[in-house]
């Protein structure tokens, strides 16, 4: 590749193409679990049918029986789709990534199923047929999707059915642009070539192997070649003087797509909007996906409400062992920032001495943490009984009204005191765009154990990277580090 010696950070499509194969994707893959049930529904038949199995097979219902465990299917399937990532950037899959995605959501899809079976005790659906469905819907899976990206591709090179683009400006952001399509040459993308901006100069005649054409014959290259879109690489001072041609382009109904690199490199999620009639270009280095967000409360609201249900003998009993074994309230309040730098008031079983609060300035030379954290690994003021609860986390079990509240949630950035926020820097304020939480990525490196620096950039790349699906992967994991205690003060 011409440019195959360029530094680039990822390689993606357009994004609107990148999403549109994902629901392509995803109502294949629907369509191919549908399938899979009658195949299976068949297997098993012809299992109970068999000699070698008969004996140990119960009979099956007819197949009417199973369509409302087909709808469950389903739906579970397309809602586990929507908020994972298994139908993100499939383009750029390797055959090893494909079927670890299929696998991934075929587990979590089959492990719903069983417990939904289990906790309504659906006896009477066949545990067999259901797992010969997950068994049949893979292998159906991984041939479908094989074939359709093959046939696709195929297609698209007999009948040259490619989606032609020009490139506006020849520096080192058009050459990097002229990189990513050249990448995505699988989903058809073809450069034209690139269009010189300087008018006082002479443009080259290649660059990369492509055609570089001047300023001025652009009307004529849109009018006399096929060109789908126009990309515009080029810094904000060009952009402002290459207006007429943009111009040309919509009076032409060419879509025009431009670079934004100009921008802030921090906001890593930029898209328009409207308020009113007012046309908005919107920036954001958080997650601000709305919908995402809703399901995200409403299931820190129901568990959280079902968590202090399951909990609360353990809460009480808590409460009486902190009231008989060390004079002071049950609960301790603490100042906390929350989403935006909100402040609330977040509770905790009191694991220390009545007066521990009076006594950190004299302690301050202890801490064993560097930043504006406080942490002491012997620390005096915790109490017998606080220094068990704090090893299993059990002091922070009165949060769960918190994430009521919608003070914090599940998983998120450990809330931080007005102290500590007073004292960071720019860059790490930004974990205060999310919603705090119980737990997050620094516990799954070493909870207590994790420098200050560390601790915020993992906060960061969690922010970064935030999906439901990582949330549901840190709870998880965080499960077994908290039973055992390891990495708590």
């Amino acid at each position: 590749m011409p440019f195959r010696d360029l530094s680039v950070n990822g390689i993606i499509v357009f994004d609107r193409r990148s999403k549109l194969l994902g629901t392509i994707t995803l109502l294949h893959d629907l369509g191919v679990t549908c399938v899979a049930f009658v195949v299976a529904y068949l297997l098993r038949t012809f299992l109970v049918h068999s000699a070698f199995f008969s004996e140990h097979l119960p009979g099956i219902y007819p197949f009417s029986h199973y369509l409302p465990l087909l709808l469950a299917f389903l739906v579970i399937w397309a809602i586990v789709g929507y908020f994972s990532s298994f139908y993100r950037d499939l383009e750029l899959s390797n055959p090893i990534q494909l079927i670890l995605n299929i696998v991934s959501q075929l587990a979590i899809v089959l492990v719903v199923i069983y417990a939904g079976l289990y906790l309504f005790r659906q006896n009477d659906i066949s545990r067999t047929y259901v797992l010969l469905i997950g068994v049949v819907d893979f292998v159906l899976l991984l041939l479908g999707r094989s074939l359709s990206y093959w046939g696709v591709s195929l297609m698209r090179e007999r009948l040259r059915r490619y989606h032609y683009l020009l490139i506006v400006g020849c520096g080192p952001r058009a050459r990097e642009m002229a990189t990513l399509i050249e990448e995505s040459r699988g989903m058809g993308l073809r450069l034209k070539g690139f269009v010189h901006t300087e008018v006082s100069a002479a443009p080259p005649g290649k660059l990369g192997g492509y055609d570089v054409f001047p300023l001025d014959s652009v009307g004529g290259i849109l009018q006399n070649h096929v060109v789908d879109e126009v990309i515009f690489a080029v810094n904000l001072q060009e952009l402002a003087r290459l207006e007429p041609v943009m111009q040309h382009c919509a009076d032409l109904g060419i879509r025009t797509r431009v670079q934004l690199e100009f921008l802030p490199p921090a906001y890593s999620r930029i898209y328009l909007e409207n308020f009113r009639d007012v046309q908005l270009l919107s920036l954001s280095s958080a997650p601000d996906s709305e919908l995402r967000l809703f399901f995200k409360r409403v299931i820190d609201v129901v568990l959280s409400v079902a968590s202090l249900a399951v909990f609360s003998p353990v809460l009480l009993t808590i409460a009486a062992l902190i009231r008989i074994t060390s004079p002071g309230p049950v609960l301790f309040r603490q100042t906390r920032c929350g989403l935006g730098g909100r402040r609330f008031t977040l509770y905790k079983f009191r694991s220390m001495i009545n007066d521990a609060e009076q006594m950190r300035a004299e302690l301050h030379q202890l801490n064993e943490l560097d930043g504006p954290v406080f942490k002491i690994s012997d620390d005096p003021r915790i109490t017998p009984v606080g220094r068990g609860l704090r090893r299993f986390s059990l002091d922070e079990l009165p949060q769960l009204w918190n994430i009521v509240r919608g003070d914090m949630s599940f998983v998120g950035p450990r809330p931080a005191v007005p102290e500590e926020v007073e004292q960071y820097e720019d860059w790490q304020r930004r974990r205060l765009r999310m919603r705090p939480g119980l737990t997050c990525t620094w516990v799954l490196e070493g909870r207590s154990h994790v420098d200050f620096n560390r601790w915020m950039q993992l906060d960061l790349k969690y922010i970064d990277n935030w999906s439901l699906w990582l949330d549901a992967k840190i709870f998880l994991r965080t499960i077994p580090i908290v039973l055992s205690g390891r990495g708590a003060y």
